[in-house]
C-alpha cells in the first residue's frame, strides 16, 4: 500500500486495512492496552506494577545482593508448589475492577481447605539482611490478590501468607497474617485510587497520541527518491507484524523513512512502544533530530527518550550507589513520583540527556535510574543496541515481562554482527582469578583452588600458546558453577564488599551461562601468555543468530536497515532473521555522474608491501588535493598505517593542513574532529576504517569533496579469525567471504557513501589496493558506481570537484579484528 503525499494526513495518510488493534493483557507496568468499544476508556494494570507504583518507598539500593536467576526462581515457586497437598492451586489467574481500573494477576498458590493464599519469593543469603521496603511491596502484592480471590469466591476472610525460600537450604520461612473481606477491599481501592489520577493521564495521552499519529504529515515538502519507497515498506511491516531488511543507500533521509511511517502505523497496530537502536551516539543524535522534524515544533503527543549509560548519566561517580553513600540514592524512591510527573509534562518534548538531568536535579535523584523508569511510560525509546540485544538486556526483560507490543528499527543493522558476537562472547583470566584468591575470604578459596585444578588440568593438555578445543570441560565449568555460589553466598553476607571479587563473580557468571548453550556458533580456546599461569579461556561466538532471532521475534514487528545490508544470505545467517522476512533493496536516487569512482591497482596495502606504498598513496593524495583544494578524509586500515601515511604527507607536502584520528578519542574531540569540515574549509582528515569516521557522519556539499580508502578493510588474519573461517565454511560453504571479504567490503561502502550526501552533491573516491579489479570485490560494490581504473603516477585519474584471501594485516593489531 502507498504512503500518502507529502501533506496528507488522517485515513489517507497510510494504508485503512492496518492491523486489528491490540486486545492483549496490558502491560504490568500500566502501559495502556488499546481495545475496542467501552473498553477503549479502561486501563488494565498487573498486580504487580500497581503495588511498584503506589507501595515502592525508600533507597535506591544498587549494591549487589545476590537474587536467583530467572531459572532458579521457576525452580524455587516449582519446590514449593511440589511440597503441598490437594487440593492446592497453583498459578490462580485474578481479575478485578475499580472505576476505570482492571487489575489482573496470578497469585502463585491457594489452599482452599485452609484458606490460605500464598505469595512464594526465592531469595539467597540472609533473609534478614532483605531490605524493608522490599518486603512491603511484597505485602502490599499479596493484600491485592488476597481481595481479589476473596471478590472471585466469595470468602469473608483469608490468612495470607509471604513465603520466602532459599534456593540454596531449600529453607522455607512463612510470615502469615489474617485479613477479613473488608480490609483487603479497602486495601485494594486505596491503591487503586492513589493509582487512578495516573491511569486517567496515561489514558487522555494514548488517545490524544493515537489521533495525532493517525493525522500525522510528513514533515517536507516531498520524499526524497527512495524513501517513500522505504517509508511504505516499514509502515506495511508495522501493519502486519513482520520483519523488514532494508538496504538503502545513504543520504536519502532513512532515520526520517523509518520513524515516520511506524508513528503513523503504531495507532491501528496497537503498538505500544517504538524502540530506535543504534550502534553510535551519533545515530542516536540522528534519531532524535528526525522526531524534531516530525513534530515541527507542533508540540505532537511524542514522548521520546534517550538512554544513556550508567557511567555518562552518573551525577557522582565517586560514591557507592545506595543510600548510605549517594544523596541522590537516598530516599529516592519517595522523591521519584513528582520526578516522574514533572519530567513526562516535558515529555511531549525530547527526554535527552540534558532535560533528564536538569529535572533529576530539580528533584534530587538520580538522573539514571530516573531514565531507567521513565522508559515505562514514554512511546519513543532511542538507545543502544544492548538495551534489547544484550544477555540482560533491559528493554527486552520489560517488553516480554509487561507484555508490551513493541516495534524496533535498528539502525545500520550490520554493525549488530559484530556487537552481537561482543554481547554473546565470554573470557576468564587465570592471572585475574588468581589474584583474586590472595585476598578472598577462607570460605572462598577452597572453591577457588578447585577452579584452579581445573585450569591446570586443562593447560597440561592445551599445551599450544594459541589452541582451540570442541568444548569447554564440564569439570572446569561444574567448577565454576559452585565457585559462583560460594561467592555469591559470601556476598549476600557481606553486601558491597571486595570489588575484585564481585567482578570476577561477574565475569564467571556469564562465562557459565555462554558456556550453558555452548554449540557449533561458538568457539572455546586457550590462549597462553608469557607467565606460568598467564592464560585465557575464551567462548567466543561466532554466529549470533541462534541469540538474535529469539529478540527479534519478540518484537511485534522489527526493521533492520543499513546502507550496507547485502548479500542478503549472509545477513540473514548471521542475525537470525525470520523466513518470513521481507527484503528491500532501495535503489540509489545518486547518479553516476555526481562519483568519480577510481581503483588505483598499481599500489598494493598489504602489511607486507606498506612501505613501499607510502610514498605514491601521499603523492596520490597531494596531487587531488592541489587540483581540487577541499576537504578529504584518508581511511586507512589500522592506527599505525594511518600514522605513516600521514606522516608521509606531512614530509612530503607540509603546506596541505592534515588532522587525525586517534585512540581513544572522547565525543568532545570527535566533534573537534568534525568541524574542521567547513564549507569553505581546506585539508586532509586521516581517520581508520570502521572507526567513529567510517559511517554515521554527514558531511554534506563542500564539508567533504572527496575520500581515499587505502585499504579492503579486511580483518586480521590470525589464528582466532582463520578458526572462524573454518567454521563458516562448514556451516555456511563461503567461509572467506562470511570473515574477511563481506566485513571488509561493508566498510569501504560505508566510508565512500561520507561523500555523496544529496543529489546536488559532486565527489571523488579512490579505492586504493590491486585487489579493487578483481570481479568478486567489484560485484560487492554499489552498482551505481562508475568504475575507472588509473595509475599511481597520474595518468587517467582527473580530480573532481563537489557544488563509489589476502595477509591484509599480519602482524600488527588491526581495526577490523573479528576476535
Amino acid at each position: 500500500m502507498a504512503l500518502p503525499a507529502p501533506g496528507a494526513s488522517g485515513a489517507d495518510a497510510c494504508d485503512a486495512g492496518a492491523a486489528a488493534h491490540h486486545g492483549g493483557a496490558a502491560a504490568p507496568d500500566a502501559s495502556v492496552a488499546p481495545l475496542h468499544g467501552d473498553a477503549a476508556t479502561r486501563y488494565t494494570v498487573a498486580v504487580r506494577a500497581l503495588c511498584e507504583f503506589t507501595a515502592k518507598a525508600g533507597d535506591l539500593d544498587s549494591r549487589f545482593t545476590p537474587s536467583p536467576t530467572a531459572q532458579q526462581g521457576i525452580a524455587g515457586h516449582a519446590a514449593v508448589a511440589a511440597r503441598r497437598r490437594p487440593p492446592y492451586e497453583s498459578e490462580i489467574s485474578l481479575s478485578g475492577q475499580y472505576r476505570e481500573l482492571t487489575v489482573r494477576g496470578r497469585a502463585d498458590g491457594f489452599d482452599p481447605a485452609a484458606l490460605r493464599l500464598e505469595e512464594v519469593k526465592t531469595y539467597r543469603g540472609e533473609l534478614e539482611a532483605m531490605p524493608g521496603n522490599h518486603r512491603a511491596l511484597h505485602w502490599a502484592q499479596l493484600r491485592l490478590y488476597g481481595w481479589l480471590l476473596c471478590e472471585a469466591r466469595g470468602y469473608a476472610s483469608l490468612t495470607l501468607a509471604l513465603v520466602y525460600y532459599d534456593i540454596a537450604s531449600g529453607r522455607e520461612t512463612a510470615l502469615t497474617e489474617t485479613r477479613d473481606a473488608a480490609w483487603l477491599r479497602a486495601h485494594f481501592e486505596d491503591h487503586c485510587e492513589r493509582f487512578l489520577c495516573w491511569a486517567r493521564q496515561e489514558l487522555a495521552h494514548r488517545a490524544a497520541r493515537d489521533a495525532a499519529w493517525t493525522a500525522l504529515a510528513f514533515p517536507h515538502a516531498e520524499f526524497r527518491a527512495g524513501q517513500r519507497e522505504l517509508a511504505a515498506a516499514v509502515y506495511r511491516g508495522a501493519r502486519d507484524g513482520l520483519c523488514l531488511a532494508a538496504q538503502a543507500p545513504t543520504g536519502i533521509g532513512k532515520t526520517v523513512g523509518t520513524l515516520f511511517p511506524l508513528l503513523k502505523a503504531a495507532p491501528a497496530a496497537g503498538i505500544d512502544k517504538l524502540i530506535f537502536l543504534a550502534a553510535k551516539t551519533s545515530g542516536r543524535k540522528i534519531a532524535f533530530d528526525a522526531l524534531a522534524q516530525i513534530d515541527a515544533g507542533h508540540g505532537l503527543p511524542l514522548r521520546r527518550l534517550e538512554l544513556v549509560a550508567r557511567e555518562k548519566a552518573c551525577v557522582h561517580p565517586e560514591l557507592a550507589c545506595h543510600g548510605e553513600s549517594c544523596p541522590l540514592a537516598k530516599g529516592f524512591y519517595d522523591r521519584l513520583p513528582a520526578a516522574r510527573a514533572a519530567a513526562l509534562e516535558l515529555g511531549v518534548g525530547a527526554l535527552t540527556r540534558e532535560t533528564l538531568a536538569a529535572v533529576a536535579e530539580t528533584h534530587a535523584v538520580c538522573p539514571y535510574y530516573l531514565g531507567q523508569e521513565l522508559s515505562r511510560w514514554v512511546d519513543v525509546i532511542i538507545g543502544d543496541y544492548n538495551y534489547w540485544f544484550d544477555t540482560s538486556a533491559q528493554l527486552f526483560a520489560l517488553a516480554v515481562g509487561n507484555d508490551w507490543r513493541a516495534a524496533l528499527l535498528v539502525d545500520e543493522a550490520h554493525n549488530l554482527i559484530e556487537r552481537a558476537r561482543g554481547m554473546y562472547s565470554a573470557e576468564l583470566s587465570q592471572a585475574a582469578m588468581r589474584a583474586v584468591r590472595k585476598t578472598a575470604p577462607g570460605m572462598v578459596k577452597p572453591a577457588l583452588d578447585k577452579v584452579n585444578r581445573e585450569w591446570n588440568a586443562l593447560l597440561r593438555e592445551a599445551t599450544e600458546p594459541y589452541q582451540t578445543q570442541e568444548a569447554p570441560p564440564d569439570k572446569l565449568v561444574f567448577a565454576l558453577q559452585a565457585a559462583t555460589a560460594v561467592i555469591t553466598d559470601h556476598l549476600a553476607e557481606q553486601p558491597g564488599q571486595d570489588a575484585e571479587l564481585q567482578r570476577f563473580l561477574f565475569d564467571a557468571l556469564h562465562f557459565c551461562r555462554i558456556a550453558e548453550g555452548f554449540g557449533s556458533h561458538t568457539l572455546f580456546d586457550i590462549s597462553r601468555g608469557p607467565g606460568r599461569n598467564d592464560s585465557l579461556l575464551c567462548l567466543r561466538n561466532i554466529v549470533p543468530a541462534p541469540h538474535l532471532a529469539p529478540r527479534l521475534a519478540a518484537a511485534h514487528a522489527a526493521t533492520l536497515f543499513s546502507a550496507t545490508f547485502r548479500p542478503a544470505r549472509y545477513m540473514a545467517d548471521m542475525l537470525g532473521l525470520p523466513e518470513s522476512a521481507r527484503w528491500l533493496d532501495v535503489a540509489s536516487p545518486f547518479d553516476a555522474s555526481q562519483l568519480a569512482v577510481r581503483v588505483v591497482p598499481g599500489i598494493s596495502t598489504r602489511y607486507r608491501e606498506r612501505e613501499a606504498s607510502l610514498a605514491p598513496i601521499a603523492e596520490l593524495i597531494a596531487r587531488q588535493y592541489r587540483e581540487a583544494p577541499g576537504n578529504y578524509l584518508v581511511f586507512c586500515s589500522s592506527f599505525d598505517y594511518l600514522g605513516r601515511i600521514a606522516d608521509a604527507c606531512a614530509e612530503r607536502h607540509p603546506d596541505i593542513p592534515c588532522w587525525r584520528q586517534s585512540r581513544g578519542m572522547e565525543e568532545s574531540e570527535r566533534a573537534a574532529f568534525l568541524e574542521r569540515f567547513t564549507e569553505d574549509g581546506r585539508g586532509i582528515g586521516f581517520a581508520v576504517l570502521g572507526g567513529a569516521f567510517g559511517e554515521g557522519i554527514d558531511l554534506p556539499g563542500a564539508r567533504l569533496i572527496g575520500a581515499f580508502i587505502a585499504t579492503l578493510g579486511l580483518p586480521q588474519i590470525n589464528p582466532v579469525n582463520e578458526n572462524f573461517r573454518q567454521r563458516m565454511e562448514a556451516s555456511f560453504g563461503a567461509g572467506y567471504d562470511y570473515v574477511y571479504l563481506y566485513p571488509g567490503l561493508q566498510k569501504v561502502v560505508q566510508a565512500a557513501g561520507r561523500v555523496i550526501r544529496s543529489r546536488s552533491d559532486r565527489g571523488v573516491v579512490y579505492l586504493i589496493d590491486d585487489r579493487y579489479a578483481r570481479g568478486d570485490v567489484k560485484r560487492l560494490l554499489p552498482p551505481w558506481w562508475r568504475i575507472e581504473t588509473v595509475r599511481p603516477g597520474g595518468d587517467g585519474s582527473k580530480p573532481a570537484s563537489k557544488n563509489n584471501e589476502n595477509n591484509e594485516n599480519n602482524g600488527e593489531k588491526s581495526c577490523n579484528t573479528i576476535a
